[in-house]
């Protein structure tokens, strides 16, 4: 299944065209010779060829208007229910969210097994569910038949290495039926001591950049690549599952090194960029997953216009701040900031978080209704969204 890239935002445009025609004034009677001459050698106007319709364009607009609220709040959400079931999962598309996440739990033995329980989630051909999964190669892989180098690797070798090994990588994981994969990671450190130095793909910001750019490079047209955790993990000491680590960069630190990576991916075509649960003070005190202002650098500054994916949102409630106690509010405040695609790695009983798809739903149909979440927020997401699923299907 190949990636065809469009714009993240392409709404039907309707080009109008007026005909201006002139007519020379006149008393009545014979015109001047001259002005005869004139008019027998004029040139025409030429008609205005009308713009070419982007299929996939008038598709998204189409299927927008026929969407309730509660339909694209649902559409904001992208899931995980364990094991290899296929059920579960197909509730989850049935109840009109964008996609899944598949983690350990959810692989049987073979590519053929996976792709089968992928297959069987999907309740709509024309707009596929979005199926990720976190495929780095090393430290974090769900598909043991990847047998692709890994970061550890790859950082001492020649970028055309992170090249070829994306794009086998890419191959494992289409070929297991999923159409996303979370494994770019664009932070950088050079502190073997870090939470993410195993994975990183560079220790300093050009070679990051430069394997980032190739990894998007090589998983080109087989499966929609994902930068993560910006604006970057690398540094901010901590581990982000339990903690909200803080970087004690400014905002020009940031620009001259951990920006670096995530600006070459974007330049090399990836199509979504995760946020991170974690902190830049100097810039904005709240998590970058909640942060407009760090929504509004990756879209004006580095120029991002794919789909904004948050790091798993069960990672506040996992550090235990009361700040971050309440999901529902944790949605409202990450859909507000400018994330398009809310990402959720649910237990067996998602209750045990006070979570379920109604009740996010509910906390995010709530908040558009009282003015909290603007419209055009949730049908820019929404558009980004059917965008990239519809070209997954193409």
């Amino acid at each position: 299944m190949r990636v065809k890239r469009a714009a993240a935002l392409p709404f039907l445009v309707s080009a109008v065209l007026v005909a201006l025609s002139g007519c020379a004034a006149g008393s009545g009677g014979t015109a001047a010779p001259e002005s005869r001459t004139a008019t027998a050698h004029a040139t025409p106007t030429p008609t205005p060829t009308p713009e070419p319709v982007d299929p996939i364009a008038a598709w998204v607009d189409e299927r927008m208007a026929a969407m309730t609220l509660e339909q694209k709040a649902a559409a904001l959400l992208m899931l995980h229910a364990p094991g290899t079931d296929p059920a579960p999962l197909r509730a989850l598309v049935d109840a009109g969210v964008s996609g899944l996440i598949l983690m350990g739990d959810n692989i049987p033995g073979d590519p053929a097994a996976v792709a089968a329980l992928a297959g069987a989630a999907t309740a709509d051909p024309a707009c596929p569910p979005l199926i990720g999964i976190d495929q780095e190669g090393g430290e974090v892989q769900r598909l043991p038949w990847d047998d692709a180098a890994s970061a550890e690797t790859l950082r001492a070798a020649p970028s055309s290495a992170t090249h070829d090994a994306f794009a086998s990588r890419a191959a494992a994981v289409a070929g297991s039926g999923a159409t996303v994969n979370f494994g770019i990671v664009a932070d950088v450190t050079a502190d073997p001591g870090s939470f993410i130095f195993g994975r990183v793909l560079g220790t300093d910001p050009a070679g990051a950049a430069e394997r980032v750019a190739a990894a998007v490079a090589g998983e080109r047209g087989i499966v929609a690549s994902t930068l993560k955790h910006f604006p970057g993990h690398g540094a901010a000491p901590g581990d982000s599952h339990s903690s909200i680590p803080s970087a004690p960069l400014s905002l020009d630190e940031w620009r001259a090194g951990p920006a670096v990576p995530f600006a070459a991916g974007i330049d090399a075509g990836a199509e979504l960029v995760m946020t991170g649960h974690l902190a830049y003070p100097a810039v904005d005190p709240a998590p970058a997953s909640l942060s407009p202002v760090w929504h509004q650098l990756l879209r004006d500054e580095l120029g991002f216009d794919g789909v904004v994916v948050t790091d798993d949102m069960l990672m506040l409630q996992h550090n235990e701040l009361p700040e971050f106690a309440d999901p529902g509010e944790n949605a409202v405040r990450a859909i507000a900031a400018g994330a398009d695609l809310l990402l959720y790695v649910l237990p067996a009983d998602p209750s045990e978080f006070g979570i379920s798809v109604p009740g996010l739903v509910g906390s995010i149909t709530t908040a558009v209704q009282s003015g909290r979440i603007p419209m055009a927020r949730v049908d820019e997401a929404v558009a980004r969204i059917l965008t990239l699923r519809r070209s997954l299907a193409v």
